[in-house]
């Protein structure tokens, strides 16, 4: 997450001034886009947008980042975000693994095949998210809030995905096999220990990291208090404690599930949006094999306000709007213009993120937060191989001129 540190900041200074502005701005655009979409579609479409509105709030005011959680681990040895993302994953596959194998008709998880598209797909999004600044929620919440720099690396995401719906067939065809539910092979509780486990693993390491370099580890994400001030002025203008956030993200992507039937994503909305806009420029997507699949050809052809990942799209940056517009700090990230390098970073890693989160099977959020509340062995290889990928960015951010 770009600038994060800049957000958590401004979060944690004293008193309460919202933007005017931006909250009516935000509001007057929540409920024009929600009656049209009341419209066009079906009150649980509706619902869907409320939902992605609460969990653009949630990212935002709990300031809750993939890629600052896994740099901070990587360079300032602090792992306080690696553990907010591990509890959010522990806790969602407690919850919608059940769900998802409780036989109940018409729910479809979060799992995808595993081979060379997945390896290279999800080490490219980890480099991408170093220098674009942002994973797929990460770039959006942003945007919402203001950043000019991460609307440039959501421009090339958007370009990079539509890149990589053309060649995905052609990775498709290289060594790999079919997805791999973790419940076919432990069951329902067998894969949620397993996963517990795994996550378990991970925390140990992360805590050592940190006790090797500091001595102790940052509590932070236990917190059920706000700092500062109170639990309502907390609430509306932030910084959120990380359980705050986790509750609400497990909860949001449990309730996508049970309405949409399937959990929360994020990239492939970009996908149907750049192909939109190439189209409307008189590019024929229905000559490159993905656009003639089931799915994407219908959301090609149906309005964007019938498609779930665009509606809670169109949901997590209002609500990021508004979440920055009641904190008062609604393009505080951009107040220092960014140079050129950083610009160029931005067109990069959103080409990077776009082209791996397809090859991937998606982002942060669609192939790994999912994914493993779907018990997808996939999940876990896209979290390793992107670490790796991230690892390559983070080196790479100084050439940019991007602060580690």
């Amino acid at each position: 997450m770009t600038d994060s540190a800049i957000l958590q900041r401004g979060l944690q200074q004293p008193g309460w001034q919202m933007d005017r502005f931006i909250v009516a701005t935000a509001l007057a655009g929540f409920a024009l886009l929600g009656g049209l979409i009341w419209l066009e579609t079906a009150p649980f479409m509706v619902a869907l947008f409320v939902i992605g509105t609460v969990l653009g709030i949630a990212l935002y005011h709990g300031a809750f980042g993939f890629t600052a959680g896994w740099r901070n681990l990587v360079v300032k040895k602090r792992g306080a975000g690696m553990r907010a993302q591990l509890m959010l994953f522990g806790l969602s596959s407690l919850i919608m693994v059940p769900m998802l194998y409780s036989g109940q008709a018409g729910l479809v998880g979060a799992v995808a095949p595993v081979g060379t598209s997945l390896v290279v797909g999800s080490f490219i999004f980890g480099l991408g998210m170093q220098l674009g600044g942002g994973c797929g929620s990460g770039t959006l919440f942003t945007v919402g809030a203001g950043n000019i720099r991460m609307v440039v690396t959501l421009v090339f995401f958007i370009a990079g995905t539509v890149l990589g719906s053309i060649h995905l067939p052609w990775w498709l065809d290289q060594p790999g096999f079919d997805p791999v539910p973790l419940v076919n092979t432990f069951g329902v509780s067998g894969a949620i220990i397993v996963q517990l486990l795994g996550l378990g693993l991970i925390a140990r390491w992360v805590n050592r990291v940190e006790r090797k370099a500091h001595g102790n580890l940052e509590r932070d994400e236990l917190l059920w208090k706000g700092q500062g001030h109170g639990v309502f002025k907390t609430l509306l203008s932030g910084r959120w404690p990380f359980t705050w956030a986790i509750l609400i993200l497990a909860a949001g992507n449990a309730l996508t599930l049970a309405i949409s039937g399937a959990p929360w994503s994020i990239t492939f909305a970009f996908n149907v949006w750049g192909a939109k806009a190439l189209e409307m420029m008189g590019v024929n997507m229905s000559q490159f094999e993905f656009w003639t699949w089931e799915y994407p050809a219908m959301a090609l052809k149906d309005s964007v306000l019938t498609n779930a990942p665009s509606v809670m799209n169109f949901g997590l940056l209002l609500g990021a709007m508004l979440a920055a517009g009641l904190a008062n700090r609604f393009n505080e990230a951009s107040r220092n213009r960014p140079e050129g390098r950083q610009f160029l970073a931005s067109v990069v890693g959103g080409l990077l993120l776009g082209y791996g989160a397809r090859l991937g099977f998606g982002c942060n959020i669609g192939a790994l937060f999912s994914g493993i509340a779907s018990a997808s062995l996939h999940a876990w290889i896209w979290f390793a191989c992107a670490f790796a990928g991230s690892l390559l960015g983070i080196r790479l951010r100084p050439w940019f001129r991007l602060p580690n």
